[in-house]
């Protein structure tokens, strides 16, 4: 094939096409949806705790179906409002011309996966479920009418609380034997607190870096994410403070010798962090070089949730080997 044939099959319409269900299908960011679990893991591991991996894999599949949801549901909600049309071609309904067949695949995949976790919280306890209904109902208040909170900058909260405290408590008692039904007190919110703050800031991360490439048409459209109020400048610096703040969370347990100082693996995820940092200072107005900060932001909340689920686990394991060597 000539050079001049290689570019035409690069740039022909199936080829386009292709590109933009791989952005629309964006597999990469179902990461978000499997680190509670990843992390109720390596602290169950670390912790020398029998691990249910049943109920595990039953969480994970169910997890990425209600994210499945999600996205296929703001992908609905956008189109109602128009805000897609201009900057978002990879949109699910844009490329099917049609809302009723990405409607019922959004139920389909709600239901789908509730009825998984309700099989799950059977076999924990019913509170499991509670959690996740209300991941579920923050997660619609995001983006749903009538509230459309998104719309008001508060999407960013309302990620850290899902899929930070209330993400990690539900996978922690996916993991535990069965308990009674009216056993509040046993919801772990102090381990799912300090096991799961610093993380779900490193996936709030990635939904703050996806509004710099649409800030205009965003503010066109009434959606008033914190990146249109302060400003892509004042945005870009913030930055910074969000990777500092989920290392900070991750690393006082291992200084206070609550956690084990492979837990430091977390920092996995700074070369990222450190590309992103950069590439948002200097390139902050240009929404076609930003485009890609939300991957960026997506691989430091990847590496850092899977180095510090990693190090949780092991970390029995290297005190022992250096007990041993010293």
């Amino acid at each position: 094939m000539s050079d001049r044939q290689a570019v035409a099959t690069l740039h022909s319409p199936e080829a386009e096409r292709r590109r933009l269900w791989k952005a629309a299908i964006k597999w990469p960011m179902y990461s978000v949806a499997v680190m509670p679990m990843l992390l109720a893991l390596g602290w169950r591991i670390g912790a020398g705790l029998p691990v249910r991996w049943g109920q595990a894999m039953a969480f994970l599949v169910a997890a990425v179906l209600l994210l499945l949801w999600e996205n296929l549901s703001n992908d609905l909600f956008d189109a109602d409002t128009g805000v897609d049309v201009e900057g978002k071609p990879h949109s699910v309904v844009a490329l099917l011309g049609r809302r009723r067949p990405v409607r019922r695949l959004a139920h389909g995949a709600l239901v789908a996966g509730l009825l998984l976790m309700a099989v799950i919280a059977l076999r924990s306890s019913v509170w499991v479920l509670g959690l996740v209904l209300l991941c579920c109902l923050l997660g619609y208040l995001y983006q749903g009418p009538p509230f459309r909170l998104g719309y008001l900058g508060l999407g960013e909260p309302l990620c850290w609380m899902a899929f930070g405290p209330l993400a990690t408590a539900a996978a922690l008692m996916v993991l535990t034997p069965v308990q009674p039904v009216a056993a509040t007190a046993t919801v772990p919110w102090a381990s799912a607190l300090a096991l799961g703050s610093g993380p779900a800031i490193a996936t709030t991360l990635v939904l703050f870096c996806s509004h710099f490439h649409q800030v205009e048409t965003d503010a066109r459209h009434g959606k008033r994410s914190p990146v249109v109020r302060m400003g892509t400048a004042r945005a870009a610096a913030l930055v910074p403070w969000f990777i500092a703040g989920t290392l900070a969370l991750e690393w006082v347990p291992v200084l206070d010798g609550h956690w084990p100082l492979t837990a430091l693996l977390g920092g996995l995820g700074l070369p990222a962090a450190s590309a992103l940092i950069r590439l948002l200072r200097d390139h902050h107005r240009n929404a076609e070089r930003v485009a890609g900060s939300k991957f960026l932001a997506l691989r430091f909340q990847a590496l850092n949730g899977l180095g510090l689920s990693i190090g949780l686990a092991i970390g029995p394991r290297f005190e022992a080997v250096v007990h041993r060597l010293l």
